[in-house]
């Protein structure tokens, strides 16, 4: 295809250029004279080439020297770069200048590198740190164009011959350290054309699409690529496009990746695997030039006509009023979104065109300098709003890179356009993207007040689905969806996975769980807040659900034992009342496992293959969605037996499963159960976890009002499995699992309330009457009360028994309390009530208790002595209690008397014998004790004829001893004699004895006594509690003891 062929369809294809005034034409004026240009360009003509270097713009003149100018293009460095000679070309990259030039001392042209930022002291000049002639061939050819790699790695240079010099690792041998100024590597002939001269080069950098670095060559007819790294690199370049053009009217994109052609016909952009874009845009050019996103085209020299195609240019014929002078016309273009961003006309020619500081300064060929000053951003986007083009804005404010809230704010504008012209589907498409920038509030009110629903809708979703979503926002959208009756949405929103969370932290829900359970819950959606619930582990929640909502107590129940121990515990402490009045022997069954198993809950195989189905609200059960055994982790280590052949081990807190609809028609039958292998390798895979410690069964008591059957059932249950304890179990006759972390004191406090909450349930009430008289459990409390080893309260088991009127158990327990007389004032208190046989009971009480209890005697004689139909009754048995008073001496007969005589009922007749027996005992026990008094009255006599006689120091004393009292060996002299008639041998006695040794240890003993009474007689305390003790006896004692005798005892103190 032919470059005008090409060109035709390319215009007659491509959309026409919108145009626009971005750009300011502002004169730059001398800084010290405001009235002209800058000092330096007065001399424009001299000017051979002006670049942009990282220092600033970069002048060259036909002199051979530059300038280095400021941000007021004043001159702030100059020197001389070529001798007698001009600088034709200058490129910079990294403060590292190249110049070509020519000199006045050799006929190729020179090429030189200058350190910019590195100054010779002597010359004052940058660096020079190559100097060299370019030449390829003996004859020497003008330099048409250069190129500069990025990384300084590559320097190309186009000859006028259609030659192409290549210096590879330009940038090593710049930093070499050599000292040779000619020390650059030889370069490399490329690409020779003799026919078509080289008019533009441009290296495309390493990027996505490509890690090699390419070299662009254009000629006067063709473009090429050449590979000038990477593998396969140094090849024959490949021909791109079959469309070239002339000087100074190719050069790269701002990107750096393609070469732009601009010719007469259009403007032509080619990458390394052959054209790409074309842009109509007819008319001759100068010069081409890039300045960030912009591309600005010089036209030469031409014309003006009234009839002009351009409306720059009739424009400036209808303002110059005729004028015949020529004008040179630019326009800024913007490629990528088909803008013509300035278009002007320039009467003196332009010179160059300049990229400084973020601005474009074109130079006239008078010296005058402009500078085409962008407008504001934010004056463009006015410009565009004006005339509707919101697209365009879009594709601008992306292209010059605003942030993300300035494009934010361009979708808002063109939101609230396409709003007020009611396209409600497309501003919703533009509020979106504004999400995280613009209030949600604003855009909410409008589509509340439109009542456009549907949209509202989008909006929110994607709210949510960023994460920015409040609980207003969700309750909201979730309303929505149950006002519109979308199931199909409300299941794909409250299906949403959360977003993944950086190492470390939580995932993110996309809502706000809380709200969206509420609302779902309030709209009637049961299954859908349960399952976000469940999935979210949401434990509460979900129980709450299925109990107090839908009344799904099987799967609420199943749930609780997937939960675990732990969580289950703590929930059946707030629910346990409501399942028990549902599944009263499933809930105690489950329970009874908490308190009674350390190993993790079991879930019952038929139930897990039957899921109830009570309860469910609009559609299939909520299993139909929710896996029951997902995620199962497998394990290698050896499964634990299950406990029961219908039990398989359930893994606490298995999160529900995420995917498929929840009113999915193909899963609306629950899951089927789970294979034994998956089951068992479920066991398996629990980790051993820390040792729990079983709660307590007292937590739980009160569910089970209403429900005594099933109260009984887990109190012996949790008794047999925990502690080994039973009314028909014998001690240590059942294998228990020990817990190691339960605490003895809790646990003793846990078995006395359970088998006191037992006896309690034992035990009749009053009006309760089995089949044979005796009410149902009667023999079980019974046989509790009469088991020693069962920790149950006795005073709490008494109390009972006592409101019940269990009169077996009051006995039983009164025994054991040693509470006697309770027995027989009970048989008493019955006897009076008018039970005939209670008073048989009384006797055979006393026979039973009274060889312990002897003040049982009166109480009894009291009783069968206050009325005369009773003593008719008991008259042998009164007549044998008074022998057992009498033969064990138990009351003194006056007391007897007293008792038998304080009414009318006992004739004297009927304790006649006894009394005389009595009297006359007690007459010999008076003679035997006058007999003892007589003899204790002479012995005392003769003791004191004694003392009076060892007293008496006149009266002599005979010995008649003829035994020594230590060895028993006849006694000789020398021997000792004692006054208490004891005599031993000198040698048997210690040298410094001077008592009797024999009596010596009595009379030790006697004084140690008498001492000891009298330490007593000031302990007053001890004296008073014996006598509440013992009474007279005890005064009687103290008396003896001489505690009384207050003289003596301050005598032998003294």
């Amino acid at each position: 295809m032919s470059a005008q062929s090409a060109a035709a369809a390319a215009s007659s294809a491509a959309p026409a250029w919108r145009q626009f005034t971005f750009f300011d034409v502002v004169p730059v004026k001398d800084i010290h004279d405001l009235g002209s240009s800058p000092e330096v360009f007065k001399k424009t003509p001299e000017i051979s080439t002006i670049t942009s270097s990282s220092a600033g713009p970069l002048v060259a003149d036909i002199h051979g020297s530059v300038y280095l100018l400021n941000r007021d293009f004043e001159v702030v460095k100059s020197w001389i770069a070529h001798t007698g000679g001009r600088v034709t070309h200058m490129a910079e990259r990294k403060g590292i200048l190249v110049t070509l030039g020519e000199e006045d001392s050799a006929r190729h042209p020179f090429l030189k590198v200058w350190e910019l930022e590195n100054i010779d002291r002597k010359t004052g000049a940058p660096t020079l740190l190559r100097s060299t002639k370019v030449q390829s061939g003996n004859r020497p050819h003008p330099v048409s164009t250069i190129a500069l790699s990025a990384t300084l790695a590559y320097l190309a240079i186009g000859l006028g011959d259609g030659t192409v010099l290549l210096y590879r690792h330009f940038d090593q041998s710049i930093y070499s350290g050599s000292t040779s100024l000619t020390a650059l590597p030889k370069p490399r002939i490329i690409h020779e054309s003799p026919t078509e001269p080289i008019t533009g080069l441009g290296f495309k950098e390493p990027g996505e699409d490509s890690p090699n670095i390419y070299l662009f060559i254009v000629t006067t007819n063709h473009v090429l690529s050449y590979q000038a790294s990477g593998k396969g690199h140094g090849g024959t370049p490949a021909i791109v496009d079959e469309v070239g053009c002339g000087l100074h009217c190719a050069t790269m994109d701002w990107r750096a990746k393609d070469m732009v052609v601009a010719r007469d016909e259009a403007i032509y952009i080619c990458g390394i695997d052959g054209r790409g874009a074309c842009y109509a845009y007819e008319g001759p050019k100068t010069m081409v030039h890039t300045h960030l996103n912009y591309m600005v085209i010089v036209s030469p020299p031409f014309s003006p006509s009234a009839s002009a195609a351009s409306a720059t240019v009739r424009n400036f014929v209808a303002k110059s009023n005729g004028n015949n002078t020529e004008i040179t016309k630019v326009t800024v273009f913007d490629l990528e979104n088909k803008i013509v961003a300035y278009s002007g006309t320039f009467t003196e020619g332009v010179r160059e065109v300049i990229s400084a500081w973020g601005q474009i300064y074109v130079l006239s060929n008078d010296g005058k300098l402009d500078c085409l000053e962008e407008k504001p951003m934010s004056t463009k986007l006015d410009m565009l709003y004006r005339k509707s083009q919101y697209l365009l804005a879009l594709n601008l404010a992306k292209t010059q890179g605003l942030d993300e809230a300035s494009i934010a704010e361009v979708h808002k504008q063109y939101g609230d356009h396409l709003y007020t012209k009611a396209d409600y589907d497309g501003a919703m498409q533009q509020f979106v993207k504004t999400i995280g920038y613009v209030q949600a509030s604003y855009v909410i009110r409008k589509f509340l007040d439109a009542q456009r629903i549907h949209n509202l809708v989008t909006y929110l979703q994607e709210l949510h689905s960023m994460g920015l979503a409040n609980s207003d926002h969700t309750t909201l959208l979730l309303n929505t969806y149950t006002k519109l009756k979308d199931v199909a949405r409300l299941d794909s929103f409250i299906k949403r996975e959360a977003r993944r969370a950086p190492d470390g932290e939580k995932d993110e829900l996309p809502f706000d769980l809380d709200t969206a359970i509420r609302v779902c819950r309030q709209a009637g959606y049961f299954e859908h807040a349960s399952y976000l619930a469940k999935k979210y582990e949401r434990h509460e929640d979900y129980l709450r659900i299925q109990i107090e909502d839908a009344g799904n107590y099987k799967d609420a129940l199943m749930y609780l034992r997937r939960l675990g121990t732990e969580a289950a515990e703590a929930s059946l402490a707030r629910y346990g009342r409501a399942m028990l009045d549902n599944l009263p022997e499933e809930t105690t069954q489950l329970l009874i496992d908490i308190c009674t198993s350390l190993a993790p809950l079991t879930i019952d195989a038929d139930d897990q293959r039957s899921p109830a189905r009570q309860g469910s609200i609009g559609g299939p059960s909520y299993l139909s969605y929710l896996a029951l055994n997902r995620s199962a982790q497998p394990s290698t280590s050896e499964p634990a037996p299950p406990s029961s052949a219908s039990m398989i081990t359930a893994r606490p807190g298995d999160p529900a499963s995420a995917r498929g609809s929840i009113h999915d028609t193909s899963r609306t039958s629950t899951p089927p159960p789970a294979p034994a292998a998956a089951a068992t390798a479920t066991a398996a895979s629990a980790a051993p976890a820390r040792p729990r410690r079983r709660p307590s069964p007292r937590q739980y008591f009160a569910h089970f009002v209403d429900h005594r059957p099933q109260f009984v059932r887990f109190l012996e249950t949790v008794a047999l499995r925990r502690w080994g304890q039973g009314v028909d179990t014998a001690p240590d006759s059942v294998t228990i699992e020990q817990d190691p972390g339960a605490d003895e004191q809790s646990e003793l406090r846990d078995q006395a309330a359970v088998w006191n909450t037992l006896l309690e349930l034992y035990l009749p009430q009053p009006d309760a009457i089995g089949v044979n008289g005796a009410a149902p459990g009667e023999d079980k409390a019974l046989q509790l009360l009469q088991r020693g080893d069962l920790p149950y309260d006795p005073t709490h088991a008494l109390l009972l028994c006592s409101t019940r009127a269990h009169i077996a158990g009051l006995i039983l327990l009164w025994e054991r309390l040693g509470m006697h007389e309770d027995v027989v004032r009970f048989w008493m208190e019955r006897a009076r009530a008018g039970d005939e046989r209670a008073s048989d009971e009384v006797v055979k009480a006393l026979a039973k208790y009274g060889d312990e209890r002897p003040g049982l005697y009166p109480l009894v004689l009291r009783f069968l002595t206050s009325d005369a139909a009773l003593l008719a009754r008991h008259t042998n048995d009164l007549r044998r209690i008074l022998e057992e008073v009498r033969e064990r001496g138990i009351m003194p007969p006056v007391t007897v008397v007293q008792v038998l005589s304080r009414n009318d009922v006992t004739s004297i007749g009927l304790v006649k014998d006894w009394l005389m027996t009595r009297i006359a005992q007690s007459r010999d026990e008076i003679d035997t004790d006058q007999r003892l008094i007589n003899s204790y009255r002479a012995e005392t006599q003769t003791k004191l004829r004694q003392i009076e006689e060892l007293s008496d120091p006149d009266r002599p004393h005979v010995f008649h001893v003829t035994q020594c009292a230590a060895c028993q060996g006849q006694l000789d002299l020398p021997s000792v004699h004692f006054m208490c008639n004891h005599s031993y041998h000198q040698r048997c006695l210690g040298d410094h004895d001077t008592e009797c040794p024999q009596c010596a240890r009595q009379h030790g003993v006697l004084r140690e006594i008498r001492r000891n009474n009298a330490r007593l007689a000031d302990q007053h305390d001890v004296f008073l509690s014996e006598v509440r003790e013992g009474g007279f006896g005890a005064l009687a004692a103290g008396f003896g003891r001489g505690l009384l005798n207050v003289s003596r005892a301050e005598d032998i103190s003294a």
